[in-house]
């Protein structure tokens, strides 16, 4: 009886252990699990921080009034909310109309990117030519190497434009096209805009995981290159159109290199007209207390960015859809 006992009390104890040692693993699991998430809610959150810090700060100081700019009490929230900046810098900016002719010149350039870029890298994914893979590495280097190294070069060619030697064979000397947008509808022309190496390698990824029998099915129909390329292969890239669509309209939008650069009208693009609002509103509205300008400007650029915010909340679904479905993530 003895032994019985005690063998029952082996098994029970047996059990008893491995239960333990369950619990312990289970334990152990959770807790690793909570520690995972804390660290990854922390890192979020501090990212976040670090991203949207800036913004709402400019947006909150554009609602300041004098008073609550030399308030040390004031932080964040202003006791007394004005909208005298958002008034004044929507005068001086003209806003309605500069913004109506940015839009039209990034949709324009836009329009234009989309079918260079995607011809490209229709031709790159779909057909055999010479150099092609040395051409391929010239779009890669456009991605990789910043347009900061190549400024000089890219403003003398506009600066004395002449292609050729034609210009200088009709005028009798090279034109300058600086002052004007002309030098931006050029280079967006020839597939090499504003990120166009980019948008390139994008369809050519995209087209790339399109079946061949695509167009096979066409060709056997009796369509040619170009019928099959505009209504066929175009279409089915929609996912890839949407998100170049969305890269290039904000990129235009926000550039001031190429603005500077070209000296373009800062009434054809509102992201310059922002770098001189300070200054009019100094001028004409004898404002010259720095810190009250500074205000002045944050509601300026709270102005310009709202567009870009609706944009991106509108389409942020065909978005995130053309990105997974593009060659962006693989």
């Amino acid at each position: 009886m003895q032994l019985v006992e005690k063998a029952k009390n082996a098994i029970t104890n047996v059990k008893q252990d491995k239960q333990f040692a369950n619990d312990r693993s289970k334990a152990l699991i959770m807790a690793k699990n909570f520690l995972l998430h804390l660290f990854r809610w922390v890192v979020i959150i501090g990212m976040c921080y670090i991203i949207l810090s800036p913004l709402i700060g400019i947006v909150s100081s554009s609602f300041f009034s004098d008073s609550d700019v030399y308030d040390k009490a004031v932080y964040i929230i202003p006791k007394e909310p004005t909208l005298d900046r958002y008034r004044l810098s929507w005068l001086r900016l003209d806003y309605v109309n500069v913004l109506l002719k940015s839009i039209w010149y990034d949709l324009s350039l836009l329009v234009l990117q989309v079918v260079i870029t995607s011809m490209v890298g229709y031709g790159f994914a779909r057909f055999q030519f010479p150099f092609k893979k040395v051409l391929f590495a010239c779009v890669v280097i456009m991605i990789v190497i910043p347009t900061h190294t190549i400024m000089i070069p890219i403003y003398m060619v506009f600066r004395n434009f002449d292609p050729l030697g034609l210009v200088t064979l009709l005028n009798g000397k090279p034109i300058s096209l600086l002052g004007s947008t002309w030098p931006m509808y050029i280079m967006t022309l020839l597939g090499c805009g504003l990120r166009s190496g980019l948008y390139i390698y994008i369809f050519n990824q995209f087209f790339r995981g399109l079946p061949k029998e695509i167009e096979e099915a066409a060709l056997v129909d009796g369509a040619g290159p170009w019928y099959t390329y505009f209504r066929i292969m175009l279409v089915n890239a929609i996912p890839s159109v949407i998100t170049v669509s969305i890269f290039s309209l904000v990129w235009q939008y926000n550039d001031l290199f190429f603005a500077n650069l070209f000296v373009i009208n800062s009434k054809a693009s509102i992201s310059k007209s922002i770098t001189t609002l300070s200054g009019t509103i100094g001028n004409l509205d004898r404002i010259v207390d720095p810190t009250i300008l500074q205000l002045y400007t944050y509601a300026g650029v709270v102005l310009v960015i709202l567009p870009v915010i609706i944009i991106y909340v509108a389409l942020q679904k065909y978005f995130m859809e053309g990105v997974e479905r593009s060659g962006i993530v693989g």
